[in-house]
């Protein structure tokens, strides 16, 4: 700490000593600012009622602790300084994987593949269909890049799913992808491969805004770790990507970020009518729309899962813990993930793989290797089914999904139907209350009042609700989330993959870290928002492999991956 911040912390020390009233009556008292009524008022809310005399007591106490909470208030915390308490998934038990990494993919090492005539042709291929072209130099990384950013400039506009376009950068990173595998240093399947960012990942030099008034000017002085580890792998940054105000939702302050698959009635019109979800909302809308060849997003509760669902995408939320949020946003800093929206489940992994491990700065990465055995047999996995979560669809949907588990059969893997019963206990306040604490300068100073949000849903208003959660409630819900952890690592002790329709227990598996990946099952034209069926693979902490393989069975199995959007200029 400078001089400075260690008077702060002298004057919040001091601030914090009994009042002299309780020290032996040695001088004046100092007079009370709160009175028994206003006590009595706050523990009402709390559901607490203490007699007179006890709250007489407790005055001097409240009174001595606001004085140590306007002290703490004026010592500037720079926004990346996370609390001094860790979240770890799994049980205190758990053993770290052990051994070196299992990873291949099927990619072919040599490819005769040649590029079309149109290179547009090339826009919503994964990168496993990517990568051999620019590896065998059929196609250049620069030309792949300015095809992708004449795609965003052409439909970013309609799908308000850019932020920043950093096209001088780009072409400077594709050129020395080209330069590079022409004097063959091939860095792998990402090299040369243009992808978007969700701007809430700091980026050196390039505005990255958190999609909130506040911050539009925000201009970061590094790279975050995964941002930092995609350029290691040779991929090509093409721009930041829109997302939901702090982390909320698909509205920014330009407007709602939109899915590109519209209702029919919309298309009749040439508009967008559905919006991507989010908050990883233009992650989501660029990779469904091919404007880029991946994207990362990150996940709270269902910043990846909801987008990839509106936008038809493959989504992968990691295990907690498995990728740095060193230079992301933080909302909530127990349950933030980075995770990756991709246009196949087999580009997930790829993407996975170059941005996992521990790096120094994030305390909660755990160093478990990543396994990926794309050809491993699905008969090997041990699946169960939320056979009651299908058993409630009704009309449409049950009949998607119906379909979707007898496709997943035909794939060799063996099914048993298991039950689970989310019990949360009301503990999600969880997240409100570390949003409330990492966005409290902006609440206080009212900056948060400029947010294009300011309904009963928003962050403004749940940033101001937030202030009156106690900390005993907080640390109480964590004590049951502790509970929750262990309940759910007791349910997963027999199963590599739990199958359910869309999310699934969302809450509880954000709560809980574990891993998921969403997939196309179907699609409903009707005028809702959302237009695809997902079908969810849940998977054990720390092994994202053994979902990412049975959701690659049922995508070859099923190919409603290769369907992609006609999109509106």
């Amino acid at each position: 700490m400078d001089r400075r911040t260690w008077m702060q912390l002298i004057g919040v020390l001091a601030a914090a000593r009994p009042g002299l009233a309780q020290t032996g009556g040695r001088g004046p008292q100092r007079p009370l600012r709160v009175t028994r009524e206003q006590v009595q008022a706050a523990l009402k809310l709390l559901g607490l009622e203490f007699e007179e005399a006890e709250i007489d007591m407790m005055l001097r106490n409240v009174d001595n602790a606001l004085t140590s909470y306007e002290a703490v208030r004026k010592i500037d915390v720079a926004y990346d300084v996370e609390p001094s308490f860790t979240f770890h998934p799994g049980l205190p038990d758990r053993t770290p994987i052990k051994g070196p990494q299992r990873f291949e993919t099927t990619i072919p090492k040599t490819s005769a593949a040649k590029a079309p005539s149109d290179l547009e042709q090339l826009a919503f291929l994964p990168v496993t269909e990517l990568a051999p072209l620019v590896r065998s130099r059929a196609v250049s990384s620069t030309d792949l890049t300015k095809m992708y950013l004449a795609r965003m400039k052409k439909y970013s506009p309609k799908l308000l799913c850019l932020i920043t376009l950093t096209e001088e950068l780009a072409l400077q990173q594709a050129a020395a992808a080209d330069s590079e595998i022409e004097a063959g240093k091939y860095r792998g399947p990402l090299h040369g491969i243009p992808f978007g960012l969700k701007d809430l990942f700091d980026t050196k030099g390039i505005a990255t805004t958190w999609g909130a008034e506040p911050f539009e000017k925000r201009v970061p002085e590094n790279d975050a770790t995964c941002v930092e580890r995609l350029y290691k792998a040779g991929a090509v940054l093409i721009g930041k990507l829109s997302m939901g105000a702090l982390a909320q939702g698909d509205v920014w302050f330009a407007g709602t970020t939109k899915s590109p698959w519209p209702t029919d009635a919309a298309r009749a019109r040439g508009e967008y009518d559905r919006g991507s979800s989010g908050s990883s909302a233009g992650s989501g809308s660029a990779t469904a729309a091919g404007l880029v060849g991946f994207s990362l997003g990150t996940e709270t509760l269902g910043s990846i899962v909801s987008p990839s669902t509106n936008c038809g995408t493959v989504g992968l939320r990691p295990t907690y813990g498995r990728v740095s949020r060193h230079g992301a946003m933080a909302l909530s800093w127990t349950m933030d993930k980075i995770g990756t929206i991709c246009r196949s489940v087999e580009d997930c992994a790829l993407v996975l793989n170059a941005i996992y491990g521990p790096d120094g700065h994030d305390r909660s990465v755990g160093a478990d290797p990543f396994h990926w055995e794309p050809r491993k047999p699905v008969s090997s996995l041990r699946v169960g089914v939320l056979q009651a979560s299908f058993d409630r669809l009704q009309e449409a949907p049950k009949k998607i999904y119906g379909q979707s588990l007898s496709d997943l059969k035909n794939t060799g893997a063996k099914l048993t139907p298991v039950e689970y019963q989310e019990d949360l206990a009301g503990i999600r306040y969880l997240l409100e209350a570390e949003g409330a604490a990492a966005f409290d300068d902006i609440t206080r100073d009212g900056q948060v009042r400029t947010l294009r949000g300011q309904g009963p849903g928003d962050w403004p208003n749940s940033f101001r609700s937030s202030r009156l959660i106690p900390a005993v409630e907080y640390i109480r819900a964590q004590r049951i989330r502790t509970m929750l952890v262990e309940k759910f690592e007791k349910f997963m002790a027999d199963w590599d993959v739990i199958v359910v329709p869309g999310s699934g227990p969302l809450t509880t598996t954000n709560l809980t870290g574990n891993p998921q990946v969403v997939v196309r099952c179907g699609y409903t034209e009707s005028a809702t928002r959302t237009p695809w069926s997902m079908l969810g693979f849940i998977g054990k902490i720390y092994d994202e492999g053994s979902p990412l393989r049975l959701a690659l069975a049922f995508e070859q199995a099923t190919g409603w991956h290769k369907k992609t959007p006609t999109l509106i200029v």
